[in-house]
């Protein structure tokens, strides 16, 4: 069962956000964190780190008295969208203004078990043996 986490208008160009949430795409999670955590973009690594731990919380939260731990979870899919953007302006030579954009992104990642059911497993075994 797969569990769903989302970081909305976070103050980070998307373009900068997307050169980290690449690392992590199909790692474990385990993977994952030490990749966040020994990368250079201290920022936008340590947001992704937050949303992940956020993921990896609502997971146990649907699948109650299961550990991360013992169910290998990985990072199924995690995309970089954007957000609003702050229009400001700066004073430029001869009268003249020029346009400053601020942006924002949306970050959404799915965390997802590699661990099948046991119960659906022995339930197909009991069915095809009275075949």
């Amino acid at each position: 069962m797969e569990a769903v986490a989302k970081l909305n208008n976070c103050p980070t160009s998307p373009r900068k956000m997307r050169l980290v949430v690449d690392l992590i795409r199909g790692k474990k999670v385990e993977e994952a964190f030490n990749t966040l955590r020994f990368n250079n973009k201290k920022e936008s690594a340590h947001r992704v780190e937050k949303l992940l731990r956020s993921a990896i919380a609502n997971w146990e939260q649907k699948n109650e008295g299961s550990r991360a731990e013992s169910n290998e979870l990985f990072v199924k899919t995690i995309f970089v969208d954007c957000g609003t953007m702050m229009k400001r302006v700066l004073p430029a030579p001869q009268g003249r203004a020029h346009r400053i954009r601020k942006r924002s992104n949306h970050v959404t990642l799915i965390v997802d078990s590699m661990v099948i059911n046991n119960s659906v497993e022995t339930t197909n075994d009991k069915e095809n043996s009275k075949i």
